[in-house]
């Protein structure tokens, strides 16, 4: 198990991101940064949305970490949908986490047809602005967010650059495979944001005795499933030992017969945030 994925165009994803979703901006980012990155991560997931992304600036800067050896991704916020607004907004995320670039810029939600007619011109419209950043050299990788396979479809048809990276709700009990699935036929790599799921994933009886065979924790577990289906977990967590403790999984492999019965869990723990009913 490799510590890093490679994307479509040949850039390398470091396998684990830190998330920083509601991480509060200020000295608990800073810290929790720096412990991350003391710990080994070297690719922080961050959002305008997050309302943190100075405090992430500033706990990049206190790490003291090489800017070239990090791998920094930030999304774009779906009131700033639309050619002009993402150029504006991603300069912003740029100024607020005090970078020259973005290793990776994701859509972060789909317009979808309950709330536009017009859905497919407006991400179409935004992922040219994305395409404009990446040919400037400003992102090395764009991406999206939350986009389930008929969004995918209609970007696919209008896109010049594929994305490269999807990032979607993945953990034990919800694993999304169709979207997976049409996300790997299309050489697209798929990230995992809320990889522990809700609380009744890690107290799933499977997962206690598959950790206990282990010698692992439950959520060491999720972690270390996913990326041994090849999805990019994001965990987040702003206790120094959980910090820690999300990132040693990779002194352990999950046997084959552990992974499907994993896979064959029924629905547990979903956020229920769905892409073609949120209203934000």
């Amino acid at each position: 198990m490799t510590n890093n994925f490679t994307l479509h165009n040949g850039i390398s994803i470091p396998s684990i991101g830190f998330g920083t979703w509601k991480t509060p901006d200020g000295e608990t980012a800073i810290q929790s940064i720096k412990e991350a990155v003391d710990t080994g991560y070297r690719h922080i997931d961050a959002a305008a949305i997050y309302d943190n992304e100075v405090g992430v600036g500033d706990g990049i800067k206190a790490s003291g970490i090489d800017r070239k050896d990090l791998f920094v991704t930030s999304k774009l916020w779906n009131s700033e949908r639309g050619y002009d607004s993402t150029i504006k907004a991603f300069e912003k995320t740029l100024k607020d986490l005090q970078l020259d670039y973005l290793d990776l810029y994701l859509i972060h939600w789909p317009a979808a047809a309950h709330q536009f007619k017009n859905w497919k011109a407006l991400n179409t419209e935004t992922w040219k602005a994305m395409e404009k950043l990446y040919k400037d050299k400003k992102i090395k990788a764009i991406g999206l967010s939350n986009f389930m396979p008929h969004h995918l479809e209609a970007l696919l048809e209008d896109a010049t650059i594929k994305p490269m990276v999807n990032q979607i709700e993945y953990h034990p009990g919800f694993m999304q495979a169709e979207c997976v699935n049409f996300c790997k036929t299309n050489d697209i790599q798929v990230a995992g944001w809320s990889p522990l799921g809700r609380g009744e994933v890690l107290d799933h009886p499977l997962l206690k005795e598959i950790a206990e065979a282990h010698n692992k924790s439950e959520a060491q577990i999720c972690i270390r499933w996913a990326l041994q289906n090849g999805v990019v977990p994001l965990p987040k967590s702003v206790t120094p030992h959980r910090i820690k403790a999300n990132f040693e999984v990779f002194d352990f492999e999950i046997s084959d017969s552990e992974i499907k019965a994993i896979n064959a869990l029924d629905t547990i723990g979903a956020s229920g945030l769905d892409p073609d009913s949120v209203e934000f």
